[in-house]
């Protein structure tokens, strides 16, 4: 008999620049890197976004 306790690698995670959203009602965010505007809106509530950093996963 076989135990598997699915053992996984850790995901490597870096500090990343993103947009949040500003309004309580929302949890949008969007890397900073993948933006196209200098100023975004948010794509959920149309809401205007500021510059936070986050510990987020690696994207290749």
């Amino acid at each position: 008999m076989a135990f598997n306790k699915n053992r996984r690698e850790p995901v490597p995670e870096v500090e990343t620049e993103i947009w949040a959203c500003t309004s309580e009602n929302c949890s949008g965010f969007m890397r900073a890197a993948y933006s196209f505007d200098t100023e975004p809106k948010c794509p959920l509530c149309q809401s205007d976004m500021v510059k936070e950093t986050r510990i987020l996963p690696v994207l290749d």
